[in-house]
């Protein structure tokens, strides 16, 4: 497929690097696409990779990552522009923190989560939150934490969310291990979970860590 990954900081990186190592075209977007530390990546990553502004990533694919910080989201999804979005499955990995650094985390508050958000100011893009509840390297490589630990999601689109779930399943989560919460809504609960896992990752000393669900 033909991927874009929004953001080229360490989350949208490593995602991107995962992606082109399954043999996906991928785009990674950036206001500077010049920037050196996106030049060295793209000649790292290969034939499959290539890097461009936000508007001509969104252009060239099907699916969109969205994996900037996520007081800059809204930014950089107006300066891909409404129309390039339109009709495609956007992947929202954003927490909306202002300061990841501090502890706790300062989240922003408001009646809607970040991904509910998006939804609303991109009515035509069928936007999935997902995988914002582990670190990049749990996100491409479920298999770094041992055991019965759980990947969500939520959106209000059936078919974007089995999308999702394929690019998932890729990274190498297991069926059972994805965890559908319903409509977008959902990341309203998704999102409330970072502060937990910045507390857990002062706590053990690394972010090789995540959350598993027991039920009856």
């Amino acid at each position: 497929m033909r991927i874009s990954v929004l953001g080229s900081g360490i989350v949208g990186r490593t995602l991107a690097a995962r992606l082109v190592e399954l043999r996906h075209r991928v785009v990674i977007g950036s206001r500077d696409p010049g920037q050196p530390h996106i030049t060295r990546w793209v000649r790292a990553a290969g034939e499959l990779a290539r890097a461009g502004t936000y508007a001509e990533a969104a252009r060239s694919a099907s699916i969109v990552v969205n994996a900037t910080a996520g007081t800059a989201t809204v930014d950089a999804l107006r300066a891909a522009g409404e129309a390039e979005l339109a009709g495609k499955v956007l992947i929202d990995v954003a927490n909306p923190v202002s300061d990841p650094a501090a502890d706790p985390p300062p989240m922003r508050t408001g009646e809607r989560s970040l991904g509910e958000e998006i939804q609303a100011l991109f009515p035509q893009t069928r936007v999935v939150k997902a995988l914002n509840t582990v670190s990049p390297s749990v996100m491409v490589n479920p298999k770094r934490v041992p055991g019965g630990h759980v990947a969500f999601l939520a959106g209000d689109s059936r078919q974007a969310k089995t999308m999702v779930t394929g690019l998932l399943r890729e990274f190498g989560w297991p069926a059972d291990a994805i965890v559908d919460l319903g409509d977008i809504t959902g990341a309203r609960s998704m999102e409330m979970l970072f502060p937990l896992r910045q507390r857990l990752s002062r706590s053990l000393g690394h972010t090789n860590f995540n959350l598993g669900v027991l039920h009856a």
